[in-house]
């Protein structure tokens, strides 16, 4: 771990800052589009849809703290790292405090999510309720472990994988079944369109830090990849992601409004162009925030358009 020069900042702004805020609307787009969806199928269920937000955003920021905390005692937060400087890295915040404030919100999220199920469920199906509560400890313990514990899966390349499974067909799937007790086969596609967008995210984030997750040890796909190889791999995800979207709208199609989606793929397009281009590290930094708004505007449109339709 290093420490850094740069002048001391309060302890609210630094607890802030390892917060992560710009990461939480991103991860509230999947717990929305599920909303969306239910609605859309006059199923919706407001509590239930702002417990689930409330778990996720609880999630994110456990997430978001151990990813603090795991990369600066991995060596990939350290000198070579582009990306803003983290909280434990500069040090702000101490690894004691910060494995501590990762308790409390490992525990905030266990009880959030127990609360979402109760709402949801009752007690009736406690098989249901048994299988969403071993999800959600799964959750946790994927918030945790991406580069935190003894054998983070972060530094294994799987950490795709993961958001592309909890940031996409868990959050959405989990939310639509919460509020409508069912799940059509065809609720499977927008879930993976966004997480194949939320994967993008990470991408842009890994192809940033390529050079510095090598250096650590830190195999993400990128580095397994290359930069350029890496870039293909961005055009698939955004692909894939809008092409489901379509397919789904073709199988379900009843409006014009369906489509209203459409209008966000200049972002997309974009974005992509930009993280093709862009070489530098540097110069990626800004792509995060706007593949994380593109998949924001691209959720409340395809949800609205479903609802209005």
């Amino acid at each position: 771990m290093t420490t850094s020069t740069a002048p001391s900042i309060s302890p609210a702004k630094a607890w802030i800052s390892a917060f992560r805020p710009r990461t939480l609307p991103l991860a509230l787009a999947s717990i929305m589009a599920g909303g969306f969806l239910a609605a859309a199928h006059g199923q919706f269920r407001g509590w239930v849809v702002g417990l689930a937000a409330l778990t996720t955003i609880l999630l994110q920021i456990l997430s978001n703290l151990a990813n603090d905390y795991g990369d600066s005692q991995n060596g990939a937060d350290s000198v070579h790292r582009e990306g803003p400087q983290r909280a434990v890295q500069s040090g702000a915040i101490s690894p004691a405090r910060m494995k501590q404030a990762m308790g409390l919100f490992g525990l905030l999220s266990l009880l959030s999510g127990l609360l979402l199920l109760w709402v949801a469920l009752g007690a009736a199906g406690a098989w249901v309720f048994g299988a969403f509560l071993i999800l959600g400890l799964c959750a946790i313990w994927a918030a945790v472990n991406y580069t935190a514990g003894t054998n983070p899966y972060g530094y294994a390349g799987l950490g795709d994988l993961s958001v592309f499974i909890f940031f996409g067909l868990v959050g959405v799937c989990g939310t639509y079944y919460l509020q409508a007790r069912t799940l059509p086969l065809t609720v499977l596609l927008p879930a993976a369109a966004l997480g194949c967008f939320a994967t993008a995210v990470l991408n842009v984030n890994n192809i940033r830090d390529i050079h510095s997750d090598k250096l650590a040890g830190k195999i993400t796909v990128p580095v397994r990849l290359g930069p350029v190889p890496a870039r293909r791999y961005h055009w698939l995800l955004l692909v894939l992601g809008f092409g489901c979207a379509v397919v789904y709208v073709a199988l379900t199609y009843h409006s014009p409004w369906q489509w209203l989606f459409v209008l966000a793929a200049p972002l997309l397009l974009l974005n992509g162009r930009r993280v093709w281009q862009r070489q530098e590290s540097r110069q990626l930094d800004p792509l995060l925030r706007q593949m994380a708004l593109s998949t924001l505007v691209f959720t409340l449109l395809f949800g609205l358009g479903q609802v209005l339709g």
